[in-house]
């Protein structure tokens, strides 16, 4: 039995109050799932300034009515500290996932990105602290390592920013480690390296790279890689991030106040994952023959990223369940399914 086997049958038992800020996203909503399929109870924070309500809907269909009712969600915004108080009223673990993504954005609006990323994440910090919640734990970022061209990458050895977005989750570092040192409150980081799976949305100038390529192919539209396809990322599938937040959540205190690679520990070209992706759709009986179209690198990104997860495994007793051709096979029914009923989108 893995030591999340051991922690999901301990919640399973003794059900705990948990808070998930961003719920109505991505990762958020994912959480949301896992969560009250073992029955805890939540409460979910959102302001669908990227979050959808549909993602709560399919949630709430997941699910059985009890486990439902365990959920109470509030819409709100992480940058007014009221909201904050509320949300993390009678809660025991925080999970942090609200914040404004994307590189690309953060150069286009660097003022709204560091409101949501620095400010939200600060309200959110302090009314945790004066909550005195069990536990802490934020979405960090692996775009934290920057310029630094070490492979693969380990927590302790960081580089430059190179956008505005890494400068703000370099931040939400440095605020939670001086509130370890300064009040005792310690928390737990989670650097996400490229995330991907159900429920990320395909739509949008800043959808992600894997529900982008995934959408246009089913839709028969072009594919542009940035750069010359050899640019290579460590895929991380989103049930091992879940798997994360919820072994960060339950750490004992001398796993704290500390960061965290969120990662598989591969490497995958552009070049590669366009093969992945069409690979996996041919079983899903979507044929795709058309080759990518390749345009200039885009600004703020780094070469490559791959993660040393070897911390997250001694600390913590993570162990990754899923690699990148694995998760791209579960993902690929899931976003068929979504893009053939337009009344979701």
């Amino acid at each position: 039995m893995t030591r999340f086997d051991e922690i999901k049958k301990e919640l399973k038992n003794t059900p705990k109050t948990w808070l998930v800020t961003g719920v109505a996203g991505f990762i958020g909503s994912n959480l949301l799932e896992t969560l009250l399929k073992l029955d805890q109870k939540v409460v979910g924070l959102d302001n669908f300034a990227t979050g959808h309500q549909h993602n709560l809907d399919e949630v709430k269909g997941l699910v059985n009515e009890e486990q439902w009712s365990n959920f109470q969600f509030i819409e709100g915004d992480i940058r007014d500290y009221k909201t904050c108080e509320d949300a993390v009223n009678g809660v025991e673990y925080v999970l942090h996932q609200a914040a404004l993504g994307s590189v690309p954005r953060s150069i286009a609006d660097p003022i709204t990105t560091n409101s949501a990323n620095i400010t939200g994440f600060l309200n959110m910090l302090q009314a945790a602290k004066e909550a005195k919640v069990k536990s802490f734990t934020y979405a960090a970022s692996s775009s934290t390592y920057g310029d630094h061209p070490a492979l693969p990458k380990v927590e302790e050895n960081i580089g430059n920013p190179l956008s505005p977005y890494a400068v703000t989750k370099y931040v939400n570092e440095l605020y939670a480690g001086v509130f370890a040192k300064t009040y005792g409150f310690k928390t737990i980081g989670l650097r996400y390296f490229n995330v991907f799976g159900k429920r990320q949305d395909p739509n949008g100038a800043y959808a992600a790279v894997i529900p982008k390529w995934t959408a246009a192919m089913i839709q028969g539209e072009d594919v542009f890689i940035n750069g010359d396809g050899e640019t290579s990322r460590d895929f991380c599938f989103i049930e091992n991030t879940v798997q994360m937040n919820i072994l960060a959540a339950t750490a004992p205190d001398e796993a704290k106040d500390k960061v965290y690679n969120v990662a598989v520990g591969d490497r995958t070209t552009l070049n590669q994952l366009y093969g992945a992706i069409q690979e996996a759709l041919k079983e899903c009986d979507v044929i795709v023959t058309a080759q990518p179209n390749y345009r200039d690198f885009r600004a703020g990104d780094v070469r490559h990223s791959q993660a040393d997860v070897s911390k997250a495994r001694d600390y913590l007793g993570y162990s990754p369940e899923y690699r990148i051709l694995e998760g791209i096979s579960k993902a690929m029914p899931w976003y068929k399914a979504f893009l053939s009923d337009t009344s979701s989108i």
